[in-house]
């Protein structure tokens, strides 16, 4: 008994003397967490589902035809969701996970259903089940852009089958190239919330997809005028403030870097919707509120692949140079390449994500007063452009595949009558409106 006494206070002091150094242990591990940096991106990942649910599915509802309202928040609701499982599924991990002999190119699939990612995991200093969340939220909102190319005349079934399929071809690849260590990222391409790996992609697929698809009939003087620029304006309003989750969240911590995107992002967004506003009333007379929302959403794109590395000046002059580009943009696309991207997705978000990726280069220079760039302005402008160039081919190439394929599967555009009768009757047996 005395020998089994002794046993037990031996343990006794021997777990007391461990208990200090597991709790330093404890402790240290936890310091590497901050808590304010998750909270900050825990924020931004709500804002920028808020920026697809509602503010995107509200902005584009307002600019269709009444018949096909509810197909367009169809469209965007159903993308959401469908993006989300594929993200679990195998998107972060093609994005994000090591590559093996692939690195550079594509992730592997070691964080399928983010098999091995712990509740105390951290990507830096924040949960990797935030970070996963987050970046989740960019790859709703890119395939739920190119639904604004293709409303009023398209399969349900097309939509989500390329959705589906564009994910994980186009967008995961990008993404893995210039945020997941892929040979962009390895070349110093600048990108700090997507100009290359959102809208770039999206842009050039939405113009790639309409051209596939061909116009609506009457396109261009026979379509009708958008049946609620107030419900538009409310989206453009939910865009706006969500996107400050997209660019300052993208400094993945709440720090002087977050601060600084969201003010260059606030002042190229005003800045670019008075540059719109002000070309329609030299040209037509009249300030439209379609007008000036879409140069709002212009300004935010075109500034979003430079709003962690410039200053305010950058915001002023990447916001003038979105709105005025952006606006001709649309003229070219509707009036001499004749393509019905309806909405504008490539005019507005492939011409202002490309333009921003190029201005990155100048206005990040320290003597521009952006936060400094570590090569020259003349090697940071090479890299821009061959990232660009790079991922818009990508994207027109792997787009038009797939195109091809799921319209052999499923179809691609509605009969004539049904696109007459409109969507929302005809593809989902709801009306949008009962008066």
């Amino acid at each position: 008994m005395l020998h089994l006494f002794r046993l037990r206070v031996a343990a006794l002091l021997l777990a007391a003397a461990l208990v200090p150094d597991f709790a330093y242990a404890q402790s240290a591990d936890a310091a590497k967490l901050s808590a304010g940096n998750a909270a900050w991106i825990l924020t931004s990942t709500a804002l920028v589902l808020f920026m697809t649910l509602p503010g995107l599915a509200l902005f584009y509802g307002g600019l269709v035809r009444a018949a096909n309202v509810l197909s367009v928040l169809m469209h965007c609701f159903a993308i959401a969701c469908l993006a989300s499982v594929l993200w679990l599924i195998a998107g972060y991990s093609l994005a994000f996970a090591d590559g093996g002999m692939a690195q550079g190119w594509i992730g592997g699939l070691g964080k399928a259903f983010l098999l091995g990612v712990g509740v105390d995991d951290l990507t830096g200093d924040i949960p990797e089940s935030v970070f996963f969340m987050f970046q989740m939220t960019f790859a709703i909102i890119a395939p739920a852009l190119i639904a604004g190319a293709y409303v009023e005349r398209i399969r349900f079934a097309h939509v989500l089958l390329f959705s589906g399929l564009w994910l994980l071809v186009v967008y995961a690849p990008v993404a893995h190239w210039v945020w997941g260590g892929g040979f962009l990222q390895q070349w110093g391409a600048l990108d700090f919330a997507g100009g290359l790996v959102v809208h770039a992609t999206a842009g050039t697929s939405a113009l790639v997809l309409a051209a596939m698809l061909g116009p609506r009939r009457g396109f261009p003087r026979e379509l009708t005028p958008p049946h609620n620029p107030g419900l538009t304006m409310m989206g453009a309003a939910m865009l706006w403030v969500g996107w400050f989750g997209f660019n300052a969240g993208s400094a993945l911590a709440a720090n002087g870097s977050a601060g600084m995107a969201m003010v260059v992002t606030h002042l190229s967004a005003a800045t670019a919707s008075l540059v719109w506003v002000a070309i329609e009333w030299l040209k037509f007379g009249k300030p439209s509120l379609v007008g000036i929302v879409t140069g709002m959403v212009a300004g935010l794109a075109t500034v979003t692949p430079a709003s962690g590395f410039i200053g305010p000046i950058g915001g002023l002059a990447i916001g003038l140079a979105g709105g005025g580009v952006c606006y001709w943009a649309v003229r070219i696309v509707k009036t001499r390449l004749k393509i019905d991207d309806s909405l504008d997705v490539f005019a507005v978000h492939g011409v202002g994500g490309i333009l921003g990726i190029l201005l990155a280069a100048p206005f990040g220079d320290a003597t521009l007063g952006g936060l400094g760039l570590k090569m020259s302005v003349g090697a940071q402008l090479g890299v821009q452009a061959a990232g660009a160039l790079i991922v818009v081919a990508w994207s027109a190439i792997a787009t038009a595949a797939i195109v091809v394929a799921v319209r052999a599967l499923v179809g691609l555009r509605v009969a004539p009558d049904e696109e007459t009768e409109g969507l929302d009757l005809t593809q989902h047996g709801e009306r949008s409106y009962t008066l």
